[in-house]
């Protein structure tokens, strides 16, 4: 299925699951679901944060609204390759996503307070506003992982998409600069998250407890955050 949505409302759940229980999840999710467009990819992302880290240190503390920007590629970026401008909130548990294609040249410069966008649209504008509100954002964290991504066959706005190879690095904060970093979940790990508009359908909900697959908190821009800060512990996860 081919998506190009640049605005998403939904609710974003997720489970860290291991690689067994990950095979008994696709072995029941191949009745209902299909791989999508992208299939299996390489995610990558260059978090911005101030020079505080303000945005970071304001999601862990769990408030009841939050937001954070990020450019994002599939595989690895050139300067003229195109990349997503992405302006991510969370308000009482929904997310809520705006994005914007541009050059990663053009992008690193428009955040950066170079250039202004060559696009002119409502998201464009809600950018511009974050961008003077967060006065002297800067990339402060780079995070890559491989995704295998899937959709239901009944109901394209659930989709359900496994992380792995989750990396990042805290240097090199370009999207030019390669796929590399240090692992952020243990051996065996996935991070499964289910994205859906509305109640989850039941041969899922069963699935999950038949699994013992229970939901946790999870941000990988947090868990990154304090792993740099020395802060993260064995299952010290924190919040998206």
């Amino acid at each position: 299925m081919k998506t190009n949505q640049n605005t998403f409302m939904r609710y974003e759940i997720k489970y860290l699951v291991t690689a067994q229980q990950r095979r008994a999840i696709m072995d029941t999710m191949s009745k209902y679901m299909e791989p999508d467009e992208y299939g299996r990819s390489t995610i990558c992302n260059i978090y911005y944060d101030t020079p505080d880290m303000r945005l970071v240190r304001r999601s862990i503390e769990k408030p009841v609204y939050k937001e954070k920007l990020r450019v994002r590629c599939y595989g690895s970026a050139s300067a003229d390759d195109k990349v997503f401008v992405e302006l991510k909130k969370k308000y009482d548990e929904v997310v809520y996503k705006r994005r914007v294609s541009m050059r990663e040249s053009e992008a690193e410069k428009y955040l950066t307070g170079k250039c202004d966008c060559s696009k002119n649209n409502q998201i464009v504008s809600e950018l511009d506003y974050f961008i003077s509100e967060y006065k002297d954002i800067a990339p402060a964290a780079y995070i890559a992982y491989d995704r295998e991504a899937l959709f239901a066959k009944d109901d394209p706005n659930l989709r359900i998409t496994f992380d792995d190879n989750i990396l990042w690095r805290d240097y090199d904060l370009c999207l030019t600069k390669g796929i590399y970093g240090k692992l952020l979940l243990n051996q065996g790990q996935s991070l499964m998250e289910i994205k859906v508009s509305s109640a989850m359908p039941l041969w899922l909900t069963h699935l999950l407890s038949e699994q013992r697959i229970y939901k946790v908190n999870f941000s990988k821009y947090g868990n990154a955050y304090k792993t740099m800060m020395g802060k993260l512990v064995d299952g010290g996860y924190c919040c998206a």
